[in-house]
């Protein structure tokens, strides 16, 4: 696909779908987003913006006219709108590879068949939940449908618990999955072209806080057997799917070496984005080559890595002094100008780079204590401060 006068389209207006716009623009192409918020990230960095729902016939048209090819931003893009464009252009990743993941129970069947996962039990009815086994307890039940950053889902007990949270959460089907001890959490990004010729990025190492991913190290402080089976279970994911596109698999690692699929992310990830800074060729950039057809490039890390994200909760006092992260410059500041700050949105990244893992690591957890609001804690009619991370006030 040539560049000039080439338009790729967008369904999805977030943080993600910006950095690809800036990506595609880079390489000379023009993009077309498609999003219900009229203030959305994306939407404010794209050549043509839509703001409508994601199925709605009359903008899906405009879309299929002008673009030679559509991805996405997130998975909660309905499949049959998918479908409907892949009618009439090219799109990636297919709506079957989406649904798979738009729907745990789907997404679960899926990896079982390829790959180790947690023990789990499917409850879609109040029936089901008189035979769930007793040893998935104690456990999480997640809806099966619109969960991420920790959202829909609940630790549950026993059967009791179990009964209380499903009805709480609507009734909706669900997935309970067991309580594991593991050692780490780790993911993997691949991008994976149209004639099935993939390339995986070096495996992330990934810290999580209330379900939101807090800090990535990359590469990963695994042995290189894991690393490798590790690559090789996402590749196997990915082929099994027939995807096509960015794809992260997120993984635990068990205390026994066994590395059991959490879920996938058909698109870009949070865990990824240190390769704007620390790999040849970033996530993004390979989205934009996948949808445009163009060859992949290489995912080849160019220096130790850790991100660390940037909650809303840093603007509860206003707009964070950046200066310290500005100042260093073995960091990247990334911020993605949402208009709204809240408590558990990202609103930005930074990545630190070192000579090696543990002097990035080092860098980036000194900076966000140097970023971080302090705690406001009021004693009667006195105002006290104090460090976040320091000892609890007496």
């Amino acid at each position: 696909m040539s560049s000039r006068d080439a338009w790729l389209g967008l369904l999805g207006g977030g943080q993600l779908g910006r950095l690809f716009v800036m990506a595609a623009q880079s390489l000379g192409f023009r993009v077309m987003v498609l999003d219900p918020d009229a203030d959305c990230p994306a939407g404010r960095s794209a050549d043509h913006f839509l703001c409508g729902a994601y199925d709605e016939p009359q903008l899906l048209a405009v879309m299929a006219e002008q673009c030679a090819a559509i991805t996405i931003e997130f998975e909660g893009v309905p499949a049959e709108s998918l479908r409907w464009l892949s009618a009439h252009c090219r799109v990636t990743p297919s709506a079957d590879s989406v649904a798979v993941a738009q729907d745990r129970i789907a997404e679960k069947k899926a990896l079982s068949a390829v790959v180790g996962v947690v023990p789990y039990a499917v409850i879609e009815s109040e029936n089901d939940i008189a035979s769930v086994p007793p040893e998935l307890f104690p456990g999480i039940l997640k809806t099966a449908r619109m969960g991420y950053d920790g959202r829909g889902q609940v630790a549950v007990s026993d059967v009791t618990a179990l009964a209380v949270a499903y009805r709480r959460m609507g009734a909706v089907p669900c997935v309970l999955e067991k309580r594991i001890r593991f050692v780490r959490e780790l993911s993997v990004v691949l991008a994976r072209d149209h004639s099935g010729f993939c390339v995986t990025y070096p495996v992330s190492e990934n810290r999580h806080v209330n379900g939101i991913l807090d800090v990535s190290i990359i590469p990963a402080r695994v042995d290189n057997a894991v690393a490798r089976a590790a690559a090789e279970a996402a590749v196997a994911v990915a082929v099994a799917l027939d995807y096509t596109g960015v794809m992260c698999l997120e993984l635990f690692e068990c205390e026994d070496g066994r590395l059991l699929a959490n879920e996938i992310a058909p698109r870009p990830h949070n865990s990824g984005h240190w390769t704007l800074d620390a790999a040849v060729t970033s996530q993004f950039d390979q989205q934009v080559r996948v949808v445009a057809g163009l060859p992949l490039g290489s995912p080849r890390q160019t220096a130790p890595a850790v991100m660390v994200n940037l909650l809303g909760e840093l603007w509860v006092q206003g707009t964070p002094d950046f200066s310290a992260l500005l100042d260093d410059a073995y960091t990247r500041l990334r911020l993605y100008g949402k208009a709204k700050a809240r408590g558990g949105r990202k609103m930005g990244h930074y990545t630190c780079c070192g000579e090696d893992v543990g002097s990035a690591l080092t860098r980036a957890l000194d900076l966000r204590t140097r970023i971080e609001p302090p705690l406001i804690v009021n004693i009667g009619t006195t105002t006290v401060t104090a460090e976040k991370h320091g000892e609890m006030i007496a």
